[in-house]
């Protein structure tokens, strides 16, 4: 296939285009700087110039192109402005310019926070979702958005805390989280394994508008994904704005429509594998 992917110089972005040329698709990525993506080029990616914000460098961006898959986004440090102006407005662009392209589907990488405070309990594809920050809020609403756009073939993956393939993610968490309860739960999901959810997509005639949670067959709790970084557990002491944190997902759906089967099924695998 042509793929089109955004996104491409962040954690997952650039890991899974690299991946889809290993399957061997031909990727492009919507660059703002093609200067600071050199290394996709030397990967076999195509770059094209363009933002989302610009609604009129995109219909070049998408022309030729089979499946867009949508990584892009403003997450820390955003301002809730900036936040719905990249991640739902940035979206509808892109949604717009591709249906008008007739590309055959679009991938949308959304969040599991869009789930909000469930108490821990399994959140599936269809439960109500009310999340309290920003970040997740506007990517509920491009969900939202895109599966109400006529004439577009809209899928979505609702990711977890990803990590693995070299990425200092969990390293990178640790102070964030540290005031969170030690036995605190999260789902998450290997860069490895995200790609393969992509890939399965693209290979399957599955049904439109569909929701995939995206998750290993464990939710590790925060003492286990601290120490695997060699980390004291963190120390509980902001239990109410971990909240927002608190949903782990049900992964039932995907791997029952598209046999989806984790590569790193637990975070000790990925562990011994040398690949956390």
């Amino acid at each position: 296939m042509n793929i089109l992917v955004t996104g491409a110089t962040g954690k997952v972005g650039s890991r899974l285009a690299r991946r889809l040329v290993q399957h061997g698709h031909t990727v492009r990525a919507l660059v703002r700087d093609p200067a600071r993506a050199t290394d996709l080029s030397d990967h076999g990616i195509h770059l094209v110039t363009g933002d989302l914000m610009q609604p009129d460098a995109l219909p070049a961006a998408v022309r030729g192109v089979d499946t867009v898959v949508h990584c892009a986004a403003f997450f820390r440090g955003a301002t809730p402005e900036e936040a719905h102006a990249v991640n739902n407005l940035g979206t509808q662009h892109l949604a717009h310019a591709a249906r008008e392209a007739g590309v055959g589907r679009f991938v949308f990488m959304s969040t599991g926070l869009v789930y909000g405070p469930n108490g821990g309990a399994l959140a599936q594809e269809d439960d109500e979702c009310a999340p309290v920050d920003a970040y997740p809020q506007s990517k509920l609403a491009a969900e939202r958005t895109l599966l109400a756009i006529d004439g577009l073939d809209v899928r979505i993956l609702r990711l977890p805390f990803v990590y693995g393939d070299g990425d200092p993610h969990i390293q990178d968490v640790v102070p964030f989280m540290r005031t969170f309860p030690p036995t605190q739960r999260m789902s998450i999901g290997h860069h490895a394994d995200v790609a393969q959810a992509v890939v399965r997509l693209l290979d399957s005639a599955s049904p439109a508008h569909r929701i995939y949670n995206v998750v290993d067959d464990e939710a590790p709790d925060l003492a286990a994904l601290f120490a695997s970084v060699g980390q004291p557990p963190p120390d509980g002491t902001d239990p109410e704005r971990a909240k927002a944190f608190a949903a782990v997902m049900d992964g039932r759906r995907l791997r029952e429509d598209l046999g989806f089967r984790p590569l790193y099924p637990r975070l000790a695998d990925a562990v011994r594998a040398g690949q956390a």
